[in-house]
């Protein structure tokens, strides 16, 4: 009985790999390719980037870099990395040709962003990072703005001059009757 069990398990571990085998030889075509195209990616560039502090140009340790491949107009996502203590971070995953819109983050920093043409294999790019300025508003005068435009000051009306649209203030004496002869 034993030998009649094993005698079936060896005919059906045959038959099982003669199915695998022959599905297999299906697979393949007589040109010698196998299974899907393979298509190498793109030749990559290596970019360095260093942040320093504008003021002294001491490395800014902890800034977010964030890295946007665009294709034409659109943003194809965004890769996020951040500076170690020397200012530096890298990324060698952009495909040469493109475009990378660049984006820093650091707290205490005006935030950074510019867009970069990803041209060589080896690229490094150096940012210097402002500390915040005075909030910009329209209501004040500007260096430079001598002339009305969208940054000049709104001009202001005189104080003696009523305004346009409002009625004639009221007199002290009463109008003139002019339909009475005079006396």
């Amino acid at each position: 009985m034993v030998r009649s069990t094993v005698f079936r398990l060896t005919i059906v571990m045959a038959g099982i790999g003669l199915a695998f085998s022959s599905l297999a030889a299906q697979g393949q075509s007589n040109d010698g390719s196998r299974g899907r195209k393979y298509k190498s990616p793109p030749p990559t560039s290596r970019i360095e980037v260093t942040i320093l502090k504008d003021v002294n140009g001491k490395p800014v340790e902890n800034a977010a870099v964030i890295f946007h491949p665009m294709q034409g107009e659109k943003d194809e996502g965004n890769m996020e990395l951040k500076t170690n203590e020397d200012g530096k971070t890298i990324i060698d995953v952009l495909p040469i040709g493109g475009t990378v819109r660049l984006q820093v983050i650091a707290k205490g920093f005006q935030t950074f962003g510019d867009d970069y043409k990803v041209d060589k294999a080896d690229m490094a790019i150096e940012i210097r990072l402002k500390r915040p300025g005075e909030q910009y508003s329209i209501y004040k005068k500007h260096e430079g703005n001598q002339e009305g435009g969208k940054d000049a000051a709104p001009a202001k009306a005189p104080d003696s001059a009523p305004p346009a649209n409002s009625a004639p203030p009221p007199s002290s004496t009463p109008p003139a009757d002019t339909a009475a002869p005079p006396k």
